[in-house]
């Protein structure tokens, strides 16, 4: 259902408003250059800082702007589930083709908690919803059980995208989860091609901004059976991909979108400007990728 290269977009701003204008045309680089689905409000898209109504205007504008070219995975997460199942609600109604929610960030829910939040999203709003695992950032690991369980309770959650780092977690998730139909989507890009070997279908990707044909390459190449040059794209992704985290995401990316022409640069606290040097070595890594 949600295979593919899918780009987790930044969120422009232009003296701290979101810019619609500068978003439009990031989504319509991304569909040119082959990307499979837009996912709006994510991390990387400054979620945490974007009040309900520029939330909600974010996932409007791009479910009309992407205009069905493309799937539109909007993120929805809260760690309030009642702002989260508002949210995913409002999804459904804009013409979303899934919902991406994160685990509850900083309450650090028990695995039952996990499994109760999801439940009384997924059994209250009839859309398909990919959980969104990222230890790093909230604090929380869903573990492969908790995975499992909600999966074959709950028809409309149809994936995960993981970024735990943890292949092995990742391996034991799709055990958990058995036959059923589930989409495991990378949400480390430096492991995409790791993941589709295990068994998963795609990427949900931060390099995706700056190189969208490129990972939709990679990924594609894997599913037809060419195995050898997704594997080469992976390893000239690899030195791109440790520059996108140099600093916290996503300042790098939007660094990277500036330097190319395709932004101003701009972030909203707390996030702050990159730092020189680890700028300088951005512009390194993406000339030795060819973006410069």
């Amino acid at each position: 259902m949600f295979e593919g290269s899918f780009v987790a977009t930044v969120t422009p701003f232009l003296n701290n408003e979101v810019d619609f204008d500068t978003l439009g045309r990031l989504i319509d680089f991304q569909i040119e250059n082959s990307t499979h689905g837009i996912v709006p409000c994510g991390t990387t898209g400054e979620s945490a800082t974007l009040s309900e109504e520029e939330h909600t205007g974010v996932v409007e504008f791009t479910v009309k702007h992407v205009a069905a070219r493309v799937k539109v995975i909007a993120g929805t997460g809260s760690n309030s589930t009642d702002t989260a199942l508002k949210l995913t609600r409002h999804a459904l109604e804009a013409g979303a083709d899934a919902a991406l929610i994160i685990t509850p960030y900083y309450n650090k829910p028990t695995q039952s908690g996990l499994y109760a939040h999801f439940a009384a999203i997924a059994g209250a709003v009839d859309i398909p919803i990919i959980l969104y695992n990222v230890p790093g950032r909230t604090g929380i690991n869903m573990l492969p059980e908790t995975v499992g369980r909600l999966a074959h309770d709950f028809s409309n959650i149809v994936g995960l995208k993981d970024a735990t780092g943890n292949l092995v977690q990742a391996s034991q998730t799709l055990a958990a989860v058995g036959e059923r139909e589930f989409d495991l989507l990378s949400g480390e890009d430096a492991l995409v091609f790791p993941l589709l070997a295990i068994g998963g279908k795609g990427v949900i990707s931060v390099l995706t901004n700056i190189a969208p044909r490129s990972m939709s390459d990679l990924v594609n190449k894997f599913h037809q059976g060419d195995i050898a040059g997704s594997r080469e794209l992976h390893y000239r992704q690899l030195p791109l991909c440790q520059a996108l985290f140099y600093e916290t995401n996503p300042i790098p990316v939007k660094t990277a979108l500036e330097l190319l022409g395709k932004g101003n640069g701009q972030l909203r606290l707390p996030l702050s400007p990159m730092h020189e040097e680890a700028k300088g070595r951005l512009k390194e890594a993406m000339s030795a990728f060819g973006l410069l």
